[in-house]
């Protein structure tokens, strides 16, 4: 194989499994500058993943092409629905934070197989859908020389997306009026309190906008990747994710590259018989691998990494 298509390979399956974390990691980094620690993101994504492929299964010979993009939708509505109970726990109840997320991730995998079993006649997944998310080659960009044959052929359209979402949440977080107050409730919550700005409701609006970039990010998952809904459709993303977004600082564009890397360590497996000296490793080590740096990455950037000065702490009017 030719080095041009060695690199076409490497760079479009890396976007294939980075566009699910991308989505998840900046839905984390939204939730946690407004203060509130979301670890439920593989949860949420399990919820997406499953209401876009049942809704693909349903509808796909009604809308066509059209359908896995209609999918990601519901998935990222679902998702934010889903993790209301996140919100509701941990703002107007002022739960741990930890805990509510957890009860998330135990939550999500029992319910959806459980539903997908009722669905489907007891079957504990879904159907193969038949509208995907499939390659894409940018007009025009994909004659330009060497560049466009590995950026813009046969590539990710739904990854490009996910990186322009990096770019404009970037843009709302550090440029915006909202974004600066979603900011400043996980600094500090009483000073943002004594100038009028109502706490609560900024992160309720955080943990929403992680459901439903979570949710999208669950739907890609299943319309991309696996093709169908079961148990193992979300093994783990949720936690890279939330990975990506610690290495990436909390930042969008930081969680989107970090992303983009931890979308290198998944599509290992794949491209490894496509790289010279990669092709005799035993492929136990490429499927290992994205767990193995995700708990590397944890254990290295967790304690060094600055989160939001009020993340996690929840906010009582009234002792402030």
């Amino acid at each position: 194989m030719s080095t041009m298509m060695i690199l076409m390979t490497v760079f479009s399956t890396t976007l294939v499994y980075a566009a699910p974390l991308i989505f998840t990691a900046i839905g984390g980094a939204f939730s946690e500058h407004s203060g509130i620690i979301n670890v439920g993101l593989e949860g949420i994504m399990i919820v997406g993943a499953f209401s876009a492929t049942v809704f693909n299964l349903a509808f796909g010979k009604v809308f066509g092409g059209l359908t896995p993009w209609l999918a990601l939708i519901i998935g990222g509505v679902i998702g934010l629905i889903f993790t209301l109970l996140h919100a509701v726990a941990t703002i107007t109840l002022r739960a741990n934070h930890i805990i509510s997320g957890t009860v998330l991730n135990l939550l999500a995998p029992a319910l959806c197989v459980f539903l997908t079993r009722i669905f489907y006649h007891g079957h504990g997944q879904t159907p193969i859908i038949d509208e995907s998310i499939g390659n894409f080659s940018f007009p025009g960009l994909d004659k330009i020389p060497f560049l466009g044959a590995i950026f813009f052929t046969k590539t990710s359209l739904v990854a490009y997306v996910a990186v322009l979402i990096g770019v404009i949440s970037w843009f709302g977080l550090y440029k915006t009026n909202i974004g600066l107050r979603l900011r400043s409730v996980g600094e500090n919550p009483a000073a943002a309190d004594t100038l009028g700005i109502n706490v609560s409701w900024y992160r309720y609006l955080g943990v929403m906008i992680s459901g439903l970039l979570g949710g999208i990010g669950g739907a890609v998952m299943s319309q991309s990747i696996t093709l169908n809904f079961s148990v193992s459709t979300i093994s783990g993303q949720g936690f890279m994710a939330l990975a990506a977004m610690i290495f990436g600082k909390w930042h969008p564009l930081g969680a989107t590259g970090a992303a983009i890397f931890f979308g290198l360590a998944q599509s290992l497996p794949i491209i490894s018989g496509y790289i010279p000296g990669l092709k005799n490793i035993n492929d136990v080590w490429f499927q290992v691998a994205p767990y193995v740096i995700t708990i590397v990455i944890l254990v290295i950037f967790l304690g060094k990494a600055v989160a939001p000065a009020a993340d996690g702490i929840n906010y009582i009017k009234n002792r402030a």
